[in-house]
């Protein structure tokens, strides 16, 4: 006993000396939850403690721990071809590549890297060197929006709209504009059924406004997820369709968090008639987090500029990593199981009683709002209903209260100063009855308690 105190010790004294952990201040009396095994939706701490996971680790565990089918996959895969750099090909990056395609419901071409930032990057220069070579070198502009969250790179993060992620890191990239996000709760546009469309107009007044011959594309995500989980009315993102065709703007959708399933249909944009985007990027659910790939994917008639004949007319861009085999195997492994399990329409049967249950929490003084599609629902906290003014210390102490009882949420951290006092929560898709109801009835436990 006294030895496997000491090796724990030993390995919390490693940590602190040798890890730096994403997105934490340095605290020299933290101890960190190191993960000791997971099953499911749950996992287990160094300590024994069983904690459920209530943001899929980082939005991405979106089919649980322990599936050894897709284990097995990799495995095989590695034990056939370890490695094949995609400057030639290999079998499941041509069978995941046209999977994609399908899953889409259009024709696309899709270029492999290894995480959502990538996906984006690559997105963002495809945009410009697309109208470049049609013709259209000053369309070189990107539109994204406010709190929304595009990734870390020097490009994604220039997209990126939240100040707390960009501080001492400027100046941004140039080229990257940012509008105000579809946000009742908080409009700039007023308040009413009307305001996410006025947002979605706002998109066209910046493009006349900067010149559409100078705009390339509009970033966003269809629900933006870290920045406080916005959930626009479906016509919004139709809207934004209609203006991108207007003017000759390329509409990229970031599926990083919202694709394959996370909220009940396969990809975000599909709650929105009409709407089919130019580039779709992805990353997280593609593998269900058991392994590295981002995905970009770029609609046919965008990818015949890049079959024209010359010196730099081809997309001179290569990721090393980008598409491992293991990676596209264990990728056609999760959409398989998502098929052949209907996790999908599980997922949106699921949804409204569960929003239901967590709207009952707006009964609560202090919780401004709860929003949510599929399994993902943000809980706004607030000082009071009418000021509206953030809280952001009770969502630290809700955090606390709720790790205490063995479920792990989120909040939108480091976005926005001031306002980072939306709780987020995102379970894995395959969660059973009892892990949504323990997850329920803990959180309204512990916002009582703290009432």
């Amino acid at each position: 006993m006294q030895q496997a105190e000491a090796s724990k010790n030993n390995l919390f004294q490693k940590d602190k000396d040798h890890l730096w952990h994403a997105m934490s201040k340095y605290n020299e009396k933290a101890q960190p939850v190191v993960v000791k095994q997971g099953e499911g939706a749950w996992f287990t701490d160094m300590d024994g403690n069983e904690l459920l996971d209530g943001v899929s680790g980082l939005w991405c565990l979106n089919l649980g721990h322990g599936r050894e089918e897709i284990a097995q996959a990799a495995y095989e895969q590695m034990v056939n071809v370890a490695y094949f750099p995609l400057t030639l090909s290999h079998v499941p990056a041509i069978e995941l590549s046209a999977k994609l395609s399908e899953v889409l419901k259009g024709s696309y071409t899709t270029f492999f890297s290894n995480s959502g930032s990538e996906a984006n990057e690559v997105a963002f220069k495809i945009a410009r060197q697309y109208h470049a070579q049609n013709g259209n070198p000053e369309k070189y502009k990107i539109i994204s929006r406010y709190r929304a969250y595009h990734g870390s790179t020097l490009g994604a993060l220039s997209a990126t709209a939240q100040a707390n992620r960009k501080s001492k890191y400027g100046p941004s990239a140039p080229g990257f504009l940012q509008v105000p996000p579809p946000y009742s709760y908080r409009s700039a546009f007023g308040d009413g059924e009307k305001s996410d469309l006025a947002a979605a107009d706002y998109i066209e007044e910046v493009i006349k406004w900067e010149g559409a011959d100078s705009v390339a594309a509009v970033v966003l995500e269809p629900f933006i997820s870290g920045g406080g989980v916005l959930i626009p009315e479906p016509e919004y993102l139709t809207r934004v369709s209609e203006i991108c065709k207007k003017y000759d703007v390329l509409l990229i959708t970031d599926e990083v968090v919202s694709g394959f399933g996370r909220t009940g249909e396969m990809f975000g944009f599909m709650h929105s008639a009409g709407v089919q985007p130019d580039i779709v990027t992805m990353a997280k659910g593609i593998t269900a987090g058991y392994f590295p790939l981002g995905a970009t994917a770029v609609s046919s008639h965008i990818y015949e500029r890049f079959k024209e004949k010359g010196e730099k007319e081809h997309f001179r861009h290569v990721s090393t990593f980008g598409g491992h085999p293991a990676a596209c195997a264990v990728a056609l492994k999760t959409i398989e199981i998502l098929e052949n399990e209907d996790v999908v329409n599980r997922v949106s049967k699921q949804s409204d009683s569960l929003l239901n249950e967590l709207r009952e929490l707006e009964l609560h003084e202090q919780v401004g709002e709860v929003r949510g599609v599929g399994f993902l629902f943000g809980i706004e906290l607030v000082q009071d209903k009418d000021s509206k003014e953030p809280n952001e210390e009770l969502a630290a102490k809700v955090i606390a209260g709720c790790k205490e009882k063995g479920l792990v949420i989120g909040r939108n951290g480091d976005t926005v100063p001031g306002y980072q006092n939306v709780l987020i929560i995102a379970p894995p898709l395959t969660s059973t009855e009892k892990d949504l109801r323990f997850l329920i009835d803990t959180l309204k436990a512990v916002l009582q308690d703290l009432h």
